[in-house]
């Protein structure tokens, strides 16, 4: 089994569990007297703590393989999964989000995996598979979320955790390491400090991989910002509960996963990773813009009365949120085209030898952004549930600015150590 098919299988069914929880989570605190503030900031834990712990986890992964900070990472995740389960106060529901968190810093060290073991022409491609997998993830969650609901409260988090620990031992028996870690450790090159790299991401923002990391992260806290209050606006203008909210997201993870696995490696040979990324950052720009306008289309009982003997149920029942749909199609679109396109671009103005530092600092950057993006969020949908929406637009469109010209950079080499996937 090769390594990507692996990985891609592993972040599957761990998405399959973050997102069993993660729907259910803003009415889980209100549940305990949050309002929309509390609610972004009970997001924004993870993000503090996924933002400690990510150039921490690329440093130890480029030091002691990619293989045990995932493993440790996929722990971490049980037991926040266990917390959440018996969580009866907003501060327990804290703790699971900052165990997690800490965690969670590996997404970086699972970019670097895949960039070790694809060569750089099809990493976009592969990111775009392994993404492709975490949307399936995100598909499927949410609905079996819902079903473990049945359960009781305790239902959803124990099934993840549960999920987790089989997760642990399939990637105990298979996953191996992508990096010759011999080789690694007898090269002579010293690793950047993560205090260096953060420091030049700022004073050398026109460089191309602070570019990059600026377009990640605005993209993914604007994305993050409101997908933390996005809840809790369903709930007010559509009507949207716990046992319904699962679908919103099966929604939006089908549509990743067939942009990712069947549309992603075709535009990225059209137009370019560095093209294509702009292509996203307009799309989840638009997305974002019109989600604020759309209302349900016309009473349900009165289109039912009207279309009930010409249409299935079911078909007169989305009707009244076809706009919705729209709208939110635009961000699975968006971001699939976004950051798959941007990281590849990261792995390729880098060396491999600091691979994992710099994938670490753009998660560091991208975990500042998922801090205040989600608190900024939450404060301001509590004074006016549009803004949200319309800043986090304005600030995506800003970004594709930062990536023109970002074709000069990237022209078309080899690496001799990356190696194809097995």
């Amino acid at each position: 089994m090769g390594k990507l098919v692996v990985l891609m299988v592993a972040a599957f069914i761990d998405m399959v569990g973050t997102l069993m929880i993660i729907p259910l989570l803003p009415f889980y605190a209100k549940s305990f007297g949050a309002n929309g503030l509390v609610v972004g900031v009970l997001v924004s834990a993870f993000s503090v703590a996924q933002l400690l712990s990510a150039p921490m986890w690329g440093r130890f992964s480029d030091r002691y393989g990619r293989r045990p900070a995932l493993l440790v990472g996929l722990a971490s995740s049980a037991i926040a999964y266990v917390i959440f389960a018996y969580a009866d106060s907003l501060w327990l529901l804290f703790l699971s989000r900052l165990v997690q968190g800490s965690g969670g810093g590996t997404v970086s060290v699972i970019q670097a995996y895949v960039a070790d073991a694809v060569k750089p022409e099809d990493r976009a491609k592969g990111l775009g598979w392994l993404s492709a997998a975490t949307n399936a993830g995100v598909a499927l969650g949410p609905v079996l979320g819902s079903e473990f609901m049945g359960l009781g409260q305790h239902g959803p988090g124990l099934a993840a955790a549960v999920l987790c620990l089989l997760n642990i031992g399939f990637a105990w028996r298979y996953l191996v390491e992508s990096r010759d870690m011999n080789e690694a450790r007898a090269t002579k090159h010293v690793p950047g400090r993560s205090r260096d790299a953060v420091i030049r991401v700022v004073t050398h923002s026109n460089e191309p991989a602070p570019r990059l990391i600026w377009i990640y992260s605005v993209g993914i806290g604007a994305f993050q910002g409101t997908n933390a209050i996005l809840a809790l606006f369903l709930a007010a203008r559509f009507g949207v509960t716990t046992h319904t909210i699962g679908y919103f997201y099966t929604y939006i993870g089908v549509i990743a996963v067939v942009t990712r696995a069947l549309i992603l490696g075709k535009a990225v040979d059209k137009f370019g990773e560095a093209r294509l990324s702009r292509i996203g950052q307009a799309l989840l720009a638009l997305g974002l813009a019109t989600m604020p306008f759309t209302h349900r289309l016309g009473d349900p009982a009165a289109i039912a009365e009207r279309f009930g003997g010409l249409l299935p149920a079911s078909a007169v029942s989305v009707i009244p949120f076809i706009p919705l749909a729209l709208a939110v199609a635009l961000l699975p679109l968006g971001t699939a085209f976004t950051f798959p396109c941007v990281t590849a671009l990261l792995s390729r103005v880098i060396s491999s030898s600091d691979r994992g530092l710099y994938m670490g600092v753009q998660q560091t950057f991208g975990g500042v952004a998922r801090v205040l993006f989600p608190i900024l969020a939450g404060w301001a949908f509590d004074r006016f549930p549009e803004f949200p929406f319309l800043l986090s637009a304005a600030l995506v469109a800003g970004t594709i600015l930062l990536g023109l010209g970002m074709e000069d950079f990237i022209r078309p080499k080899r690496e001799p150590e990356a190696a194809p996937a097995a």
